[in-house]
């Protein structure tokens, strides 16, 4: 069987910055990917330098098209169901049954977004539904802008929002779940309350332009920030027995160690912090210690490649 330096399973931001760095580093690696980022319906990707407001699937075609240069990396298109620790590093397994081995896996998997049950949001998730503000928030400034929260949740997104605009509206769903304290802070920020449940999330092609409530009254906004459950978009750290944050998250290190020797994890699997320049960081500081522990293992690149 073909032994690997590195396999990623992932091929978007973090997996292609991941990719990159060991190539340039002449290890052998092979990059996994089944075409099914979680911003694919994304239309716009900000805050990466020399890159603002292009599309994530753009910047990916570019990071693939350079990763590629590197004579060393090879790309796959598959989905990896199964991975086990073996004496020499791991074996993973494709949905058509291919085995593959390598000594160090990195996993870029990201998450899964679990929609909300009303109509149109899942068609308006990433484009008028947002959740990062520092990722869409300029884009909306000044805008009346919506909240889908309850709770304390609620309460930090309003606090975060109203600083890219001073008129928003809060659904909470359902009936209001706040301290006397929230309370207060809502009405000094004039914050209109809304508790009646969302029965639509009216738009065109993805764009917002109404939420509708179950009494019939319609609020027109162009855009709502929600925040929604997710989980770890492939079973592959479980099966590893990889610990996971409270949050549902892969815990790793700065360099994305996780509690099982030569596995690593990067980008949004294991932060919070969903930006396409959070998951290039990640996964080039996870490359440079992933080749930093096969140096220690006395793993170098193949003296063929350095005659070349």
């Amino acid at each position: 069987m073909n032994l690997y330096d590195v396999i990623i399973v992932g091929g978007s931001h973090a997996g292609l910055s991941t990719a990159m760095t060991l190539g340039r580093s002449l290890r052998r690696v092979l990059v996994i990917d089944n075409n099914q980022p979680c911003n694919r319906q994304t239309p716009y990707s900000h805050n990466f330098l020399t890159r603002d407001g292009e599309t994530p699937a753009t910047i990916a075609a570019i990071a693939r098209e350079q990763v590629l240069r590197y004579p060393t990396v090879t790309l796959q298109t598959a989905t990896v169901v199964g991975a086990a620790a073996v004496e020499d590093g791991f074996e993973v397994t494709t949905a058509v049954g291919e085995v593959l081995q390598t000594r160090k896996l990195l996993l870029a998997t990201g998450l899964k977004d679990e929609m909300l049950p009303i109509t149109g949001f899942a068609e308006c998730w990433g484009i008028s539904v947002l959740h990062c503000p520092y990722c869409h928030g300029y884009e909306v400034h000044g805008d009346k802008l919506g909240i889908l929260a309850n709770g304390n949740t609620a309460a930090e997104l309003v606090s975060l929002i109203y600083n890219w605009s001073r008129d928003l509206v809060l659904f909470t769903n359902g009936p209001a779940d706040f301290t006397a304290e929230q309370i207060a802070s809502l009405q000094a920020r004039k914050v209109q309350l809304v508790e009646t449940p969302i029965v639509e999330l009216e738009h065109s092609n993805g764009r917002l332009h109404t939420v509708r409530t179950t009494d019939g009254i319609a609020y027109a906004l162009h855009a709502i920030f929600a925040r929604v459950p997710f989980r770890q978009h492939s079973d592959l750290a479980a099966q590893l027995n990889c610990t996971l944050t409270d949050n549902g998250l892969i815990q790793a290190t700065e360099f994305g160690e996780t509690n099982v020797p030569g596995l690593f994890a990067a980008g949004d699997n294991t932060t919070l912090m969903r930006q396409v320049a959070s998951a290039v960081a990640n996964g080039t500081k996870a490359a440079a210690w992933i080749n930093k522990e096969l140096i220690q293992q006395g793993v170098y690149s193949p003296a063929a490649i350095l005659q070349d």
